[in-house]
Formats: C-alpha cells, sequence, structure tokens
C-alpha cells in the first residue's frame, strides 16, 4: 500500500511537470522494474518455460502433431535417407512410408508423457543468472533449459519412445526395412536397425523448438502473459 501510494504521488508530479502519457506509462514501468526480485525473475521464466511446455506437449501430442508439422515432423534416419531412392527403386516404398509414418506416430504418443517429465526438470532449475535470461534472445530461457536438461530428458524420455514406437508398431516396421534392405546381395553398406536413439532425440528437439514458440510468444504478446507474475515480469523486457 505505501508502495502504491508513493507511485501515485509520483505520477502526479510528473503529470503537474507536464509530462505525456507515454513518459508517464515509462516512469511506472521502471518503478515495477525496479522492484522485481531475481527471484521474481526466476519464478517468472519458469512459468513462462511450463507454459510452453504445456502448450507444446499438447500440441505435439495430437494426431499429426509431429507428422504434420513441417517444423519438428522427424525425418527417416540419416543412414535410411542416403539410400531411400534405391529402397524405393528396390520396391521398398510402401514400407518406407509406414516407417515415416509410424515414428512420428510414436513421438506423438510418447509427447503425452513428456509434460510431467520436462515440468519437473524446469521446477528444479536454478536460475542464477535471471536477469540475463531474461533480457537475452526471444528463446534465451529454452536454450538455457535445453543446454541443462537434455541429458538427463534424453534419460527420462527413453523409455516412452521406446513403449510408444512399440505400440505404434515403428519399431517392427523399421527392423523389416532394414532387413530387406541388408539382405540385398548388393547392399555394400548397412543399415543400423537401432531406432529408439535417433527418435528420442528428435522428439525431444522438436519439443524445445515448440517451446521456443511459446517463449517466443511470450515475450512479443502481452496478451499470452496470461498470469499476473508472466505480465510483471516480461513486462521488464519490454522496454
Amino acid at each position: 500500500m505505501r508502495k502504491l501510494k508513493i507511485v501515485c504521488m509520483a505520477c502526479l508530479f510528473v503529470f503537474a511537470a507536464g509530462c505525456t502519457a507515454s513518459e508517464v506509462n515509462r516512469f511506472i514501468q521502471g518503478a515495477t522494474e525496479a522492484s522485481l526480485t531475481e527471484q521474481d525473475v526466476g519464478d517468472g521464466l519458469k512459468e513462462a518455460l511450463v507454459k510452453g511446455i504445456v502448450t507444446g506437449s499438447d500440441r505435439a501430442s495430437q494426431v499429426d502433431g509431429f507428422f504434420a508439422n513441417e517444423l519438428i515432423r522427424i525425418a527417416l534416419p540419416e543412414d535410411v535417407q542416403r539410400v531411400e531412392s534405391t529402397l524405393r527403386r528396390l520396391g521398398l516404398g510402401a514400407e518406407v512410408d509406414r516407417v515415416l509414418l509410424t515414428i512420428n506416430r510414436g513421438a506423438e504418443a510418447a509427447a503425452k508423457e513428456a509434460k510431467p517429465l520436462f515440468v519437473d526438470a524446469i521446477r528444479q532449475l536454478t536460475v542464477q543468472d535471471a536477469w540475463e535470461l531474461l533480457n537475452g534472445g526471444e528463446d534465451a530461457a529454452t536454450r538455457y533449459l535445453q543446454g541443462k536438461t537434455s541429458e538427463k530428458l534424453t534419460g527420462l524420455f527413453a523409455p516412452h519412445i521406446e513403449e510408444a514406437l512399440d505400440e505404434v508398431g515403428a519399431t517392427r516396421y523399421y527392423g523389416d526395412l532394414v532387413s530387406a534392405y541388408n539382405t540385398f546381395p548388393t547392399t555394400s553398406r548397412k543399415l543400423d536397425p537401432d531406432l529408439q536413439g535417433y527418435v528420442t532425440e528428435q522428439a525431444i528437439s522438436g519439443l524445445f523448438v515448440l517451446i521456443a514458440q511459446e517463449e517466443k510468444a511470450i515475450r512479443e504478446n502481452p496478451a499470452e502473459r496470461t498470469t499476473a507474475l508472466l505480465r510483471r515480469v516480461f513486462a521488464a523486457q519490454d522496454n
């Protein structure tokens, strides 16, 4: 209450001095930013990241959440891409298409399980450089989170990817495709039948893309700041 009175008195003073409305807004914003603590900023960034992963996971876990989104659609493993034309010439085109669809379906299914894993990782973050992240680039907090949590998240997320790939048949279809290719007499370079590690890496990368999009929206669009803390913290980087 005392702080509010001080701000109000200051506003009256600057109005009396002939300041414009925009100048008064900047003055009030300065007072708001000055009152932010590192804890406020850290909590605000965590809240933004939680919002991002909740939104991102929900989008990614829908049917075609990965497959129809060119930004995060999981391509065939690099080894398979190199011989894709050969596989199709050998009459394995339908198998190639089925693998491509099912690995994305597996990522979509696993994304449903990603939310609590990511949120838990976010909650445990200690943001020492909170002000730097707040005033960083449009995806500064996402990149920070990615650097700090990717290894742990990979270990946590991998079993869910394995289960999802098995459930939609991706593991079997990919194994059949690789075996069919590897058995051709003209095949000089064998394909690696391991799929889990590749899809895990690509799925996590895709989720971070969606988190970064949400962070960018929160930074640029005040309407995306759906809580008082988000509005207060990210208003400080608008100036």
